[in-house]
């Protein structure tokens, strides 16, 4: 199927016009309206000198201007490249370089940011503010479709990557990327045009920007919460009958925590679908009471277009037989190959057996912009990604992720995954979160470490915790020493910034990992 950005929102306007597309602090737009804004910000786009695969930077939180930029840029095929605001001023700058941006749209949350870089600056002309130009800058134009047709393999997202260990890279989305998600995603996950879907992650990640364009492309109502408020989303579902979500674990138990949540009736939501870390047994048999609804989990990388592999309502299930399964991510989706691949041979390994997990199929991104060198060190020759992730698959496909291959531990020669660690850890009743890491040690190389939250109201102690995992696994996978703080760092996608944990303990060493 031939699958495009600015063809979704052609296609729905035409045949719902007067249904409500998108809700935003209790302001809905149509179909039909938001074809027309989108339109005029297409025309006012062109009439700056943008054109077919040129740039154009968006930054601002979770808002409707996202979605008639978004639109209006794939109505002339260009392409959107949403900031991380969450990066420092600095960082913001280097991505609307390094993408060679023309036009920057930025919210007013910003403002100061973009005076602070504006004259760092190298290929942007035209700065579009929210807050003050951008609705006389758009609304002058005509809201007539420009009508440009997008190829399957052009670059309709560039989305940059978190970022965790060196400078982000930007990875180019085409349409046919995206399509393999919208596609299988709507069919698993059961979201059509009857559906209500809310966006509460940010929109410069893949599980805020492809779950969007999930519902959008399914004809769904999508209903968007400026960024993750406990308190906005739990009205927002009851308010607008919200049928499906997508949050990671972290903002779960934010839901959980908060007191709205007990009064807050949940009767529309069918599914909630998660991401980024699994979900503890914990947080799940609370969800599950509370929300009353199923669970999914996926995973994917931005690299990707999202998700690859989902596992099922069916396996969230206490008593379906296999408990284990709630370790996992699923089995992949139908479209998709995943191979588990032995990082010093580069032979497949066996079920039960970790490597480094390489996927192909059509979402896998066009590549990393002005970076060869990196693409070809991430997608070989016939087309296998690598993801970067250590990973297992059992005799039934279903795949367990260790961690990051640049997260493992050397300890004594013993290769050491820090999520088994984790997931032992997590079974005892008085850790809220965890994080393992590796830190040095002159005998060993580097030795366990844990990085503990405490559930509310706990006494334990770190050699209580030590004893609880030696019941659980290998002795020299435990840690040998427990650090208790108040909350783990994490990036906007809900990954734990381990370098940020290890820094502390490498400053002085004379080997360091990463």
């Amino acid at each position: 199927m031939s699958f495009s950005v600015a063809g979704v929102l052609r296609q729905w306007a035409d045949r719902t016009p007067d249904r409500p597309m998108l809700t935003y602090q209790g302001k809905t737009v149509t179909w039909a309206e938001q074809h027309a804004r989108s339109s005029q910000v297409a025309q006012a786009l062109l009439a700056e000198g943008v054109g077919p695969g040129d740039r154009v930077a968006f930054l601002d939180k979770n808002g409707p201007e996202y979605f008639e930029v978004a639109f209006g840029a794939a109505k002339i095929n260009a392409v959107l490249v949403a900031v991380n605001w969450r990066l420092n001023p600095a960082e913001m700058a280097w991505v609307i370089n390094d993408a060679e941006s023309k036009v920057l749209f930025a919210g007013p949350e910003f403002a100061d940011h973009v005076a602070g870089f504006e004259s760092q600056l190298t290929t942007v002309k035209k700065i579009v503010r929210l807050a003050d130009n951008y609705h006389g800058w758009m609304g002058c134009h005509p809201a007539d479709d420009p009508g440009f047709v997008a190829k399957p393999n052009d670059v309709a997202m560039q989305l940059y990557t978190s970022g965790t260990t060196g400078l982000p890279k930007g990875a180019m989305l085409t349409n046919t990327n995206l399509g393999g998600l919208m596609v299988e995603g709507a069919k698993e996950l059961e979201i059509g045009d009857g559906s209500v879907s809310m966006v509460a992650m940010p929109l410069f990640h893949i599980g805020g920007s492809g779950w969007a364009l999930l519902g959008i492309s399914s004809g769904a109502h999508t209903v968007v919460i400026r960024e993750v408020d406990p308190v906005a989303i739990l009205d927002a579902i009851e308010r607008h009958g919200v049928t499906h979500a997508f949050i990671v674990p972290a903002a779960i138990m934010f839901l959980l925590a908060a007191p709205q949540c007990t009064s807050t009736d949940f009767s529309s939501l069918r599914c909630l679908s998660y991401g980024a870390s699994p979900i503890s047994e914990k947080v799940l048999s609370q969800a599950l009471e509370a929300f009353g609804c199923q669970f999914v989990q996926l995973y994917g990388l931005t690299e990707t277009t999202g998700a690859i592999t989902l596992l099922r309502a069916a396996e969230h299930d206490p008593d379906n037989g296999h408990p284990e399964r709630l370790r996992s991510c699923g089995v992949p989706f139908s479209h998709v190959e995943l191979r588990v691949v032995d990082l010093e041979t580069g032979q497949d390994q066996p079920p039960g057996v970790p490597g480094e997990l390489w996927t192909r199929s059509s979402q896998n991104m066009k590549g990393y912009w002005h970076n060869d060198e990196a693409t070809a060190a991430t997608i070989t020759s016939d087309g296998w990604l690598k993801t970067g992730d250590v990973a297992y698959l059992d005799d039934d496909g279903f795949v367990f992720l260790h961690d990051r291959v640049k997260d493992m531990i050397v300890s004594g020669g013993e290769n050491i995954y820090p999520a088994e660690v984790e997931n032992a850890l997590m079974a005892h009743p008085a850790v809220a979160d965890v994080a393992v890491i590796g830190v040095p040690d002159d005998k060993w190389g580097e030795t366990v470490k844990a990085c503990v939250v405490k559930a509310t109201g706990s006494e334990m102690t770190a050699q209580e915790l030590i004893d609880f995992a030696r019941e659980r696994i290998a002795r020299y996978k435990c840690p040998r020493s427990v650090d208790f703080v108040a909350l783990l760092p994490r990036n906007p996608s809900g990954k734990i910034l381990k370098r940020e944990l290890r820094q502390p303990y490498w400053e002085a060493a004379e080997r360091q990992i990463h």
